[in-house]
């Protein structure tokens, strides 16, 4: 793969796979005609849903959208009934003149500010860490390495959530639900590229992952897109055993391209417990694991 992906056959994929998925009855049309040559909607009867001339819509959906307005992506996503990260990425990908006043930033070090490093030293019983572009791994406290591992003693090129989710088999023993944390992996990747498609660092991991992942290529290709927020994992740690822990991802209002991320259990749980050993147990707990 080269130094960047093609934005406009992202974006032609993306509303290609988007309208796929949608079948007439879906959004209140007659379907016409006892067989369909193509999945889902098709091009007429989007173009119809958002009010625009299926010659319109059959240029942006071949990746010419340099000229469309906001307005037109709005009536688009609202006919695909994209959700709103779907929707943000569209318009990453349609409108990206938007987004060149960081592309810059793609090809640079991420640093991490000072007083957010003492704060998650600061922190002792709640594993958490700072992400950033391409799920790179920029800075973590003791409770995570105890958590997921010691990503002090990898490669700063290897610590990245996809490689590790992709290419570590460890990772795969450490998340019970391995399919779900891989399809969310994927795609917050998607979200990334839509938003740096000239990045070449997010490029090449992209490129290497569909070479060594099967998984990875086959989840690449749904073109699916999510932020990452809050939620629930569960894990099977080596040294405690099973733990349900909620998480919270909090973007930095100074750089939203970089995220506190941490990881909590129901007070009085089993899980509470177990995070309670790992944190007296510390530095022996991050000894024990993979990375």
């Amino acid at each position: 793969m080269d130094g960047q992906l093609d934005r406009r056959a992202e974006l032609s994929e993306f509303l290609r796979t988007r309208r796929a998925r949608l079948k007439p009855e879906d959004v209140g049309l007659e379907s016409y005609g006892r067989q369909r040559r193509v999945p889902g909607l098709r091009r007429e009867e989007l173009a119809q849903l958002a009010g625009v001339s299926v010659a319109y819509y059959t240029r942006l959906e071949q990746g010419n959208g340099q000229n469309v307005s906001a307005e037109v992506l709005e009536a688009i996503a609202r006919a695909l009934r994209l959700t709103d990260a779907e929707q943000a990425h569209l318009t990453h990908l349609a409108r990206p003149k938007q987004q060149r006043r960081r592309a810059g930033a793609a090809r640079g070090k991420q640093p991490v500010r000072v007083a957010l490093l003492q704060l998650l030293d600061s922190i002792d019983t709640v594993p958490a860490y700072v992400s950033g572009r391409r799920s790179e791994i920029l800075a973590w406290n003791r409770m995570a390495a105890a958590l997921f591992g010691d990503w002090g003693k990898l490669p700063a090129a290897e610590r990245n959530w996809a490689r590790l989710v992709f290419l570590n088999p460890d990772y795969r023993e450490l998340f019970v639900d391995w399919d779900q944390k891989a399809y969310d992996m994927v795609s917050f990747l998607r979200m990334d590229a839509g938003r740096h498609p000239d990045d070449p660092r997010l490029s090449a991991l992209v490129g290497e992952l569909s070479v060594k992942s099967e998984e990875f290529r086959r989840l690449w290709a749904t073109h699916d897109v999510k932020e990452k927020s809050y939620g629930v994992k569960r894990m099977r740690h080596p040294l405690v055993g099973d733990l349900t822990l909620s998480f919270e991802t909090f973007r930095l209002v100074d750089d939203d391209e970089q995220a506190f991320i941490t990881y909590h259990a129901e007070p009085g749980s089993p899980s509470a417990e177990a995070l309670r050993l790992l944190a007296s147990w510390g530095t022996d707990a991050a000894a024990s694991l993979p990375a």
